[in-house]
C-alpha cells in the first residue's frame, strides 16, 4: 500500500510539475508581451508547442554519441521534476504528508545539487551532439553555471545559519524553513541582510534557467541555439519540459526561502480543503516571484556577454551577497548578545 502511494505521489507532483511549468511559460510570455505592447501568444501556446514536438521523431546527427544525446534529456528532466519532491507545495510538505516520496531525507543542499544536473546534462548533450555550435554554447553553460552557483549558495548557507542560531534542529531542511519564516526570526540588521540575498537570488534564477539575460549558452542570433541546436521532435520536448519544471523549482525555492506563508491557518481552514487553498496561494507567489526575476528582467535587459555574466555574478552579486550574509550573522551577534532586549 505505500508502495502504490508513493508512485501515486510522484505520478502527481510530476503532472503538477509539467503542467505549472508550461502555464508559468505561458504567463511569462503574456507579461512580457503586454509591457512590450505586443498581444502575444494565447496562455495554451507552450502545451500546444509541447504536443507538437512529442509527436515527432528526434533526429540523432551523424557526428554524435547516440547513447549520450539521447540520454541527457531524460536525465535533464528527472533530475528537474525530482527537485520538486522536495519543495513544498503550499502545506503539503516532503514529511508527513499523503505523499511520502522521499520520507525525511534530503534538504537545501541536496536541492542545490540536483538543480545543477539538467544543466550538466545540456553540457552533456551539447558536448554529445558534435556540433560546433553546442560545443561553443555548452562551454559558456558550464562557465555560467561557475558563475552563478556561489551566490546561490551564500544565500541558503546565510539563511540556514541564522536558523541555526536560533537553536532550531535541522536548519537545512525544508520542514524547518517552512515552519520558520526567516523574516520571524531576524531583527532589524538581518531584514536588510535578507533584502539584499533575495536580490541575489532574484538574480540567480534568469541564468539557472538561461533566460535573458543570461541566455548566452543558447544565444540564436549568434550559436543558432547554442547547445541544443542539434535537439529536435522528443529529445527537444524533455529538454523544454525539465526547464519549465526547473522554473516552478527555482520560483519554490525562493518562496520557500522568504514566503514560506500559508492562507488556511489564517482562514481556519483544515483538510483537503486547505491544501488546495494553500496550493492556489503558492502558485499565485510563484507567480510573482517569477514575474520579477524572470519576466520583467528578460523584458528590461538585453543579453549579457558571455565574460560580463562571470563579472555580474562573481563581481557585484558575490559581493552583495557577502554583504548580506554579513549583517545576517551581525543581526545574529547583536541578538545573542541582547542588544535590543
Amino acid at each position: 500500500m505505500e508502495l502504490l502511494t508513493t508512485i501515486a505521489g510522484v505520478v502527481l507532483i510530476t503532472l503538477f510539475g509539467i503542467i505549472a511549468g508550461l502555464f508559468l511559460i505561458g504567463v511569462d510570455r503574456i507579461c512580457a508581451a503586454r509591457m512590450q505592447m505586443r498581444q502575444g501568444p494565447p496562455l495554451t501556446q507552450p502545451f500546444t508547442d509541447i504536443r507538437k514536438l512529442l509527436c515527432k521523431d528526434s533526429v540523432v546527427p551523424a557526428n554524435a554519441i547516440p547513447s549520450l544525446f539521447n540520454a541527457a534529456p531524460i536525465v535533464a528532466f528527472a533530475s528537474a521534476v525530482t527537485v520538486l519532491f522536495y519543495l513544498p507545495l503550499g502545506s503539503i510538505l516532503p514529511v508527513g504528508t499523503p505523499l511520502p516520496m522521499i520520507g525525511e531525507y534530503g534538504d537545501l543542499i541536496l536541492i542545490m545539487y540536483l538543480l545543477t544536473v539538467p544543466a550538466l546534462a545540456m553540457v552533456a548533450g551539447g558536448f554529445a551532439s558534435g556540433s560546433p555550435y553546442a560545443s561553443v554554447g555548452a562551454q559558456r553553460e558550464m562557465v555560467t553555471m561557475i558563475a552563478y552557483e556561489f551566490p546561490l549558495a551564500i544565500a541558503i548557507v546565510a539563511i540556514a545559519w541564522r536558523l541555526a542560531v536560533e537553536g532550531l534542529v535541522m536548519p537545512f531542511s525544508v520542514n524547518t524553513l517552512a515552519a520558520n519564516p526567516i523574516w520571524t526570526v531576524v531583527g532589524p540588521v538581518g531584514i536588510i541582510g535578507c533584502i539584499l540575498l533575495l536580490i541575489v537570488l532574484a538574480w540567480v534564477t534568469p541564468a539557472e534557467l538561461s533566460r535573458i539575460p543570461c541566455d548566452t549558452p543558447e544565444a540564436e542570433t549568434e550559436l543558432c541555439g547554442g547547445l541544443l541546436v542539434e535537439y529536435s521532435g522528443r529529445n527537444l520536448a524533455l529538454f523544454s519540459l525539465s526547464m519549465a519544471a526547473k522554473l516552478v523549482a527555482m520560483a519554490g525555492l525562493a518562496v520557500l526561502l522568504f514566503f514560506p506563508w500559508n492562507l488556511s491557518p489564517v482562514l481556519g481552514m483544515s483538510g483537503v480543503m486547505a491544501a488546495g487553498v494553500d496550493l492556489i496561494f503558492f502558485l499565485l507567489k510563484v507567480i510573482v516571484v517569477m514575474f520579477f526575476s524572470v519576466s520583467l528582467v528578460r523584458v528590461v535587459m538585453a543579453r549579457f556577454r558571455i565574460n560580463t555574466v562571470v563579472s555580474l555574478y562573481w563581481g557585484w552579486l558575490t559581493t552583495i551577497g557577502l554583504i548580506g550574509m554579513f549583517l545576517i550573522i551581525l543581526d545574529g551577534s547583536i541578538l545573542s548578545a541582547g542588544c535590543f532586549l
